[in-house]
């Protein structure tokens, strides 16, 4: 890819960022939101994405352009990083670049360097934990926005489960809604620290608010066993898993009915379970049950910053 391409598709960019940031400035402000979605490949051409953390740019690799090799590719999207952060007037080190490898389950999330620069963002009220330079993933879904809201909403006088629970934010959103206690299940020590860091951060006392480290398919057999039971449960698994820590190979395509099944038998009668999944090509399969009510509620999950639809979701009650 010649040079003069290269810039005039830094430029096409950095001129669509301008557009959408004036217009989703004044959104944001008025619905209180600081961290959101400014560009998803919206020019073929320019395949990255990029979101806006209270004025720092989180510039991600998408897939790389077909006529690079892997060095190439690697400059352009400092390029395509560069000619954002210009047409923004943000400080070249406030912006944060980062290549989208092909992987697999939990390795899109595993560390790439230390959390030094971490730093706090709000939403919906609460503070929470970020890393735009260490991990793959910063440790806030932003699409899960209005979701972890609908959880705080909910969560008034209940126990809640959190399954897969990674930074632990709807947990923190549970426990701002007056959640009684809550419990965070998942299988990195990383992330059930930043939970704890997250829900300490917010002022929420960890007796109430368990972590727990353990497979979660492990866990909810045990729990169903000793009859456990919560209120609220949140199940939002990884699309594929085959961390060396758990029993097996996790695929939510085929594991979900069992998923949830299992973690519907740990809900109070008139309970409620979001279920959330990014899986491509995913098709909810679900045996009918007289004291389960499914609803789709993904049109009331995704944020207007998120028009591809990156995740589904569904709300199961128990009669």
């Amino acid at each position: 890819m010649t040079d003069s391409k290269t810039n005039q598709q830094a430029e096409m960019l950095g001129n669509r960022l301008r557009k959408v940031l004036r217009h989703r400035r004044k959104w944001a402000k008025r619905e209180g939101v600081s961290c959101f979605r400014l560009y998803d490949r919206d020019i073929p051409e320019v395949p990255v994405v990029v979101d806006w953390y209270e004025g720092r740019l989180h510039v991600a690799e998408y897939r790389k352009p077909t006529d690079l090799d892997d060095d190439e590719a690697d400059i352009w999207l400092i390029s395509m990083a560069l000619g954002a952060a210009t047409a923004l007037g943000v400080d070249d080190d406030e912006v944060y670049v980062k290549t989208r490898k092909r992987q697999r389950g939990r390795e899109q999330y595993e560390k790439r360097d230390t959390v030094r620069n971490r730093f706090a963002v709000k939403e919906g009220g609460h503070q929470f934990w970020v890393d735009l330079d260490g991990y793959l993933d910063t440790g806030l879904f932003l699409d899960h926005r209005l979701a972890r809201a609908r959880i705080g909403a909910l969560s008034e006088g209940k126990r809640v489960l959190n399954l897969f629970g990674y930074t632990g934010a709807f947990t923190v959103y549970a426990a701002g809604g007056g959640a009684h206690a809550t419990t965070t299940v998942d299988l990195s020590n990383t992330y059930l620290k930043w939970a704890e860091d997250n829900l300490a951060l917010n002022g929420f006392d960890s007796s109430t608010h368990e972590t727990v480290r353990a497979d979660v398919g492990r866990w909810l057999t045990e729990a169903i066993d000793a009859r456990e039971r919560y209120d609220l449960i949140v199940v939002d698994p990884p699309t594929f898993s085959n961390s060396k820590m758990m029993h097996g190979v996790f695929d939510v395509l085929r594991d979900h009915p069992k998923l949830i099944a299992e973690a519907f038998a740990l809900l109070e009668r008139g309970g409620g379970l979001l279920f959330s999944t990014n899986a491509r090509r995913f098709k909810l399969g679900l045996p009918k049950r007289s004291n389960m009510i499914v609803e789709e509620i993904t049109d009331e999950t995704v944020p207007p910053d998120f028009p591809r639809r990156p995740h589904r979701s569904w709300y199961l009650t128990k009669r």
